[in-house]
């Protein structure tokens, strides 16, 4: 594209002013669509980042959900919050809902030939001239952006929807596209005129978080029993604190980068990439979100030059919301399991074909016997557990080729990079529900790189979970059970809560999710 969209911005250093600034912050989330196909999470996504900005002391936070996300009252909070922002103050606009593509409104204007719009719960494909004022086009959120960047206001967008579709694993959660809209419309508002005239500019102290890249799909994924957006839910909990890394008050474009890159493949399974715009910050000390309104600053330009770090709270896994048990549903028998009495969507099993299934519809395991049912259960409360230490200290892994599923004889590397910590665990929680030790480092002044460099795929297929723990606290006796040939899920889980729960940790989850054939 040629220009800042809602998938595109241009942006330049964020520095942090002498006096740690304000934060605006203006909250849509849309589940209920009279004229379209409803959603389940959106409103709740608008509701977390709302409680998660109030509870972080954001004192202006304005919200809008389902028949409240008129465009007239979106329009007028957001010229409030531009008229009281002073020089260096921070807008926040998070979206929560549908997404869709049209027809350019100005010719040449994309290089696709669409504009994509946000779609608001008043607009109806059946009675477009009558209802086409209640979508935000990137046109217009082109010019809203541009009057606060005017004043010297920073803008930080994210867009919890999408505009294309089509994903190679089975979801049974909703899409948050929309149908493309084919006949050309006139434009809604001058500003989806004006906001065009910006192709050839850019932004200066503009920022997009985006669900996904523009090619991939963004579906309602189960988080915690509930369908969820994993990026609203992601950067609620970096909000709260956790996208604050070293506890300084300022949550930086890199920390927010990799506390969200982290969290939301963790929370989607791998079905999502975040897409940032621009694509790389222009400083380490590049400021997205102020957690420390009106305290002075040392020096103007850096983040670092903020009020002395203080320690971050670590908390259990049952703090952060771990219960210990998965919702369970079998179909076809009775079996008596443990841990199965959570709450939400279930995890489910057909003891017929021996399919097990995650809340998000994937097939997790295949031809899983009742001897091995209790240890597939087990596996995934031991994977919640890690995925609530992962939300507050989230470490780095990836594979390459990245997919979202891969087939029988694909070949693929995993890389776990070095940390500051001094020991490592390294395993994987297989699809049969059994724990394979792969390394385990011990005592050193920082951990060593892990790389498996020709992994193949092979039977049996479903959702294998590679693991990376890193930490300063004393891992021989984990090391010890992960060594053991009859180690489980149920043990290791022993191990991990009495050794680390609640303690300085990072935590890594690289989901892999094969079949034999695609």
């Amino acid at each position: 594209m040629r220009r800042v969209t809602l998938l595109t911005a241009v942006a330049l250093l964020w520095a942090a002013p002498a006096f740690a600034a304000e934060t605006y912050a203006l909250v849509v989330g849309v589940d209920q669509y009279p004229h379209d196909v409803s959603l389940e999470g959106a409103a709740a996504d608008a509701e977390d980042v709302f409680a998660a900005m109030r509870s972080a002391g954001f004192t202006h936070v304005v919200k809008f959900t389902d028949a409240e996300a008129r465009k007239d009252a979106i329009r007028r909070a957001w010229l409030d919050y531009v008229g009281k922002a002073q020089t260096g103050d921070t807008i926040i606009f998070t979206y929560a809902g549908h997404g869709a593509q049209m027809p350019e409104l100005v010719a040449g204007d994309e290089e696709d030939g669409l504009d994509e719009f946000l779609q608001l719960p008043g607009f109806d494909r059946n009675r477009i001239s009558e209802t086409s004022s209640e979508i935000i086009v990137d046109n217009e959120l082109n010019s809203w952006f541009a009057e606060a960047e005017n004043k010297g206001v920073h803008v930080l967008f994210v867009s919890d929807s999408c505009f294309s579709g089509g994903m190679s694993r089975a979801v049974r959660g909703r899409m948050r596209l929309a149908p493309a809209v084919t006949v050309k419309l006139e434009a809604p508002s001058k500003e989806a005129v004006e906001g065009a005239k910006l192709s050839e500019i850019g932004f200066k102290q503009v920022t997009v978080l985006a669900a996904s890249l523009e090619s991939q799909p963004t579906p309602e994924v189960i988080i915690d029993g509930r369908p969820r957006g994993a990026l609203s839910w992601s950067f609620a909990r970096a909000v709260e604190g956790s996208g604050d890394r070293d506890a300084n008050g300022l949550i930086t474009r890199i920390e927010l980068e990799d506390y969200v890159f982290s969290n939301v493949k963790n929370r989607a399974e791998a079905l999502q990439v975040p897409n940032f715009t621009p694509q790389v910050a222009r400083s380490e000390s590049e400021v997205v979100v102020n957690l420390t309104r009106g305290i002075p600053t040392a020096d103007a330009g850096t983040a670092t030059q903020t009020s002395a770090s203080t320690p971050k709270t670590i908390r259990t896994a049952s703090e952060l919301g771990w219960s210990g048990a998965i919702a369970f549903s079998a179909e076809g028998a009775s079996p008596s399991l443990q841990n199965t009495g959570g709450t939400g969507t279930p995890y489910r099993w057909e003891a017929a074909s021996g399919a097990f299934f995650t809340p998000n519809g994937d097939v997790a395991g295949e031809n899983i016997g009742v001897d091995r049912l209790q240890d597939v259960v087990d596996k995934f409360v031991l994977l919640d557990f890690l995925k609530a230490l992962a939300s507050q200290n989230p470490g780095q892994v990836s594979l390459t080729p990245q997919k979202d599923i891969y087939a029988a004889g694909n070949r693929l590397r995993f890389d776990a990079p070095s940390t500051a910590y001094g020991n490592m665990l390294v395993f994987n929680l297989a699809n049969t529900g059994e724990v394979q030790m792969l390394d385990v480092q011990v005592a050193g002044s920082a951990s060593q790189a892990f790389k498996l460099t020709d992994l193949e795929i092979v039977k049996p297929f479903g959702a294998d979970h590679l693991i990376v723990i890193a930490t300063n606290e004393p891992v021989d006796a984990i090391g010890a059970v992960l060594a053991r040939r009859d180690v489980t899920p149920a043990t290791l889980l022993q191990a991990l809560l009495t050794r680390l729960d609640g303690r300085d940790a990072s935590v890594a989850i690289q989901p892999l999710y094969t079949r034999e054939t695609l």
